[in-house]
């Protein structure tokens, strides 16, 4: 699996406006099919630049989906948030391998 993370910094003075988009741009990008999930969180550290700062995490199975949400998908997407936003957003975009997952097991006693 891979996660596609899209990390967010936006000015105070947009912040409940971006909330607000954001939560039905996620579902825009779930709709075209190469994510299973999506995960939003906000980034808890105190940027010099000011603004509030946070991460979206879309899973795909595959690496052939992720790339087909770069071909087909990703810069139509993009358009709505910069037009919007322009100035008052910075993103940056990571990709991400899952290597393994671990969870706690149940200690007998």
């Amino acid at each position: 699996m891979y996660i596609y993370n899209v990390t967010i910094n936006i000015d105070e003075s947009v912040h409940k406006e971006w909330l607000v988009w954001i939560e039905q741009h996620i579902p825009e990008v779930l709709a075209t099919g190469k994510f299973i999930s999506a995960k939003m969180t906000q980034v808890l550290v105190e940027e010099e630049m000011g603004g509030v700062t946070y991460s979206i995490q879309y899973t795909a199975k595959t690496r052939e989906d992720l790339d087909s949400y770069y071909s087909q998908d990703a810069d139509k997407l993009r358009v709505s948030g910069l037009q919007k936003f322009a100035d008052k957003m910075v993103a940056f975009r990571t990709e991400l391998k899952v290597i393994n997952e671990f969870y706690p097991t149940k200690v007998s006693n």
